[in-house]
């Protein structure tokens, strides 16, 4: 064999086998495991937000609340309405009908022009109005009070407290300002030998579609309406809300923990750090919502200290008008 053939083989195997490792080194890149997403989706284990009745989603993973009490649903059904439960088109204040927004109190607490959360009337078509100012901290959220479908904090951040899992996900989160005022309502406790830990926060409305959406589709629209809330219309969305438990675990987001000294401290205490039992006992006709001595709501010190003097709720200090029965 002549040289220059030598070495035209030679070059040719070099070239083979540089080709060879250059697909190997691209189908590891390709089938590379991607980074884990922590986003907390379809994880809703212990949420709970208006349990209706002990009615619970027979699954892991599943939310159990967000209803009204009255077990009120539209009347449209699952197959012509769209499942993700969308708003009805908020009435103007020029042609009175149902949902408008009742006038501010005369009290000089925040209305619809100032602080965005001005009580919205129930209206006889059960029409659901949509949130002016979601941002604000005092904002009333409940079935007929509906967050954009755009609106994300944009404040998220993860209180140092302790939760009864250890994974930074979604649902650990909370708004910044609601966040420290955690970290603080832990600490007093600590100094009660109270010990608190964190079950669920912030639930993005992607989340809660998700979960809503497919309880739609097991049980229909109007079944998960017993137990699910319509998305934009849950306070984990707004990053305000946490519900709490003991730090043993036990009684997350169930009735049992009303009977804890955690609770008892909780009805004492929660308001000093500007938080509020959100649907306190007695009150589910006002609320629409069952009794959860686990879910706290941020509002601020003085809107938590006047609610909690006179034993009220958010509705009654916006003069709202109840999400279930009448005045």
């Amino acid at each position: 064999m002549g040289r220059g053939k030598f070495l035209m083989l030679v070059a040719l195997a070099v070239v083979v086998v540089l080709g060879a490792y250059a697909v190997l080194e691209k189908k590891e890149a390709v089938t590379e495991t991607p980074p884990k997403l922590a986003e907390g989706a379809d994880d809703g284990s212990g949420e709970s937000e208006g349990e209706v009745s002990g009615q619970t989603p027979q699954e892991p993973g599943g939310e159990t609340g967000g209803t009204p009490v009255s077990g009120e649903a539209p009347e449209t059904s699952a197959t012509d309405k769209p499942s993700g439960g969308e708003a009805t088109t908020p009435p103007t204040t020029d042609k009175p009908s149902g949902g408008e927004a009742t006038a501010p109190p005369a009290t000089g607490k925040p209305g619809s022009a100032d602080g965005g959360q001005a009580g919205i009337s129930k209206g006889e078509d059960g029409a659901i109005a949509v949130i002016g100012k979601p941002e604000s901290v005092e904002a009333l959220v409940n079935p007929f009070n509906m967050l954009p479908d755009d609106y994300e904090p944009s404040d998220l951040v993860y209180p140092d407290v302790r939760f009864i899992f250890k994974e930074k996900i979604e649902k650990r989160m909370m708004r910044e300002e609601a966040a420290e005022a955690l970290e603080k309502l832990f600490a007093g406790a600590e100094k009660d030998n109270i010990y608190l830990a964190g079950v669920s926060a912030y639930r993005s409305h992607k989340t809660q579609k998700a979960l809503f959406d497919r309880y739609v589709k097991r049980d229909g629209y109007e079944k998960a309406r017993t137990y699910s809330a319509l998305p934009g219309t849950s306070e984990h969305e707004t990053g305000l809300a946490v519900d709490v438990t003991s730090s043993d675990g036990k009684c997350a987001a169930a009735d049992c923990f009303g009977d804890t000294k955690e609770a008892d401290w909780l009805k004492k205490h929660a308001a000093d750090y500007g938080f509020i039992i959100r649907y306190p006992e007695g009150k589910q006709d006002i609320t629409g919502y069952q009794y959860e001595p686990w879910h706290l709501r941020y509002v601020g010190e003085e809107v938590a200290g006047e609610i909690a003097a006179n034993g009220s709720t958010l509705e009654e200090y916006y003069n709202a008008v109840p999400v279930s029965g009448t005045k």
